[in-house]
């Protein structure tokens, strides 16, 4: 099979490249073994939070120019700004609605309760100016009954230890005695289907204003639009008390449906989504690749004039450990990392870990090197790039989003 473009990982950033050149009238495929880190997401976007040295961020656009020349944003330079734009453009186009900008970090709320700044937050949650917003409020802090991934003893601490006060109730329907059963079926994404039936969630719309009249807000777990973002907009219309959704742990009901609108818009676009299926050998030579083969094609390699890495860190196998190092096991990629063990880790688990910045060593054009020498048709972006910490940086899905348009807008057939 030929194509332009073949892209492996079906992510955020495989996604948005996928994405960016179908509409520039390329051809492309993406190979996604499976669930990418948005299933894991809590529902907004990062652009720039700290820098390396612990310095907060408050402006990123301001922030990138105190990065190191090896950071991704550094190789994307003065378009920084632009493309930080476009990414935000792109989700609303795919429609995503996400609020933000790249100018300001706002903050939202993570699923233990705390605060971590953000740059765009999708609609469904309650982006805030800072961390003191619930300072005096009354907050109805409500559960699904049996629901054990949201923890809303963690989030009433959190909340009351920023002056709020709390209390906790749990909500019981009938609709979800099936479901609890059996504890692997009460997840987020099970209850969010069911939320989906209007009878359903004009029940619980029914108990909650019965029992939140004397509350400033009701916070309600990330359980809301699977399918669509049309549960939670009626939540918020007809409970009389200002509506607060909070993320829960993982699998993200808010990622899903992210994830689930880009790849409708990517094959809506023309673009062939291989799910379920991994590339396992690629043919190399004269500084070029010509194609790659994946498990579930045998035999028939997919063949293409530029190809894009997108396989995510050590999280998604996109690179892997061993005791002699760090391999990129796709194209046997050229990885930077310290041949040295004993640097790689922080023995807090609370402090930076080195491995984290470990990646693809690219050129200025994010261009991956094998043995030393450039690939002139094989390009990396996202979480398996070298020079960031995602975590700590708090920089992942910016980094995702930013070099998977730069990259997309620099390919020629």
């Amino acid at each position: 099979m030929k194509f332009d473009t073949v892209i492996i990982g079906g992510g955020l950033a495989g996604l948005t490249c996928g994405i960016r050149l179908q509409n520039r009238g390329f051809k492309c495929a993406i190979v996604s073994a499976g669930q990418s880190a948005l299933h894991f997401s809590s529902g907004s976007f990062d652009l720039l939070n700290e820098l390396p040295d612990g310095t907060a961020v408050t402006n990123p656009e301001e922030a990138i120019h105190s990065l190191d020349k090896k950071h991704p944003y550094a190789k994307i330079g003065d378009k920084f700004p632009f493309y930080a734009q476009e990414a935000k453009q792109m989700l609303l186009d795919a429609g995503i609605d996400v609020r933000g900008d790249s100018k300001q970090n706002t903050y939202r709320i993570t699923p233990m309760g705390t605060t971590m700044p953000t740059w765009l937050t999708l609609a469904d949650f309650n982006p805030l100016k800072s961390s003191n917003e619930v300072i005096g409020k009354k907050i109805l802090l409500v559960n699904i009954a049996g629901f054990l991934d949201f923890n809303t003893k963690f989030v009433a601490d959190a909340f009351e230890g920023n002056g709020a006060e709390c209390k906790i109730i749990s909500i019981s329907l009938p609709e979800f005695e099936k479901l609890r059963q059996s504890p692997t079926e009460m997840r987020s994404a099970n209850i969010a289907r069911v939320m989906e039936n209007e009878n359903t969630l004009n029940a619980l719309v029914s108990q909650l204003n019965e029992k939140a009249q004397s509350f400033d807000v009701v916070a309600l777990p990330a359980v809301f639009g699977l399918s669509s973002p049309e549960p939670i907009q009626t939540l918020k219309q007809k409970i009389k008390t200002p509506v607060c959704i909070i993320p829960t742990m993982p699998p993200s009901v808010p990622g899903i449906r992210t994830q689930k609108r880009l790849r409708r818009v990517f094959e809506l676009a023309g673009g062939f989504y291989m799910l379920g299926d991994s590339v396992i050998n690629a043919e190399i030579g004269d500084g070029k690749v010509y194609n790659v083969s994946t498990v579930n094609h045998g035999d028939i390699a997919l063949y293409a004039d530029n190809f894009v890495l997108a396989s995510g860190s050590f999280f998604s196998n996109g690179l892997c450990a061993s005791m002699d190092g760090v391999a990129e096991p796709v194209f046997g990629a050229d990885v930077d990392f310290d041949p040295n063990r004993s640097t790689w880790y922080n023995a807090s688990i609370f402090e930076a870990q080195r491995y984290r910045t470990f990646g693809v060593a690219t050129d200025e054009h994010f261009r991956i090197k094998v043995n030393g020498k450039i690939q002139d048709n094989v390009y990396a972006i996202g979480s398996v790039l070298s020079g960031f910490d995602a975590l700590q940086e708090g920089c992942g899905a910016g980094v995702s989003l930013l070099t998977a348009l730069y990259v997309a807008d620099n390919l020629k057939k």
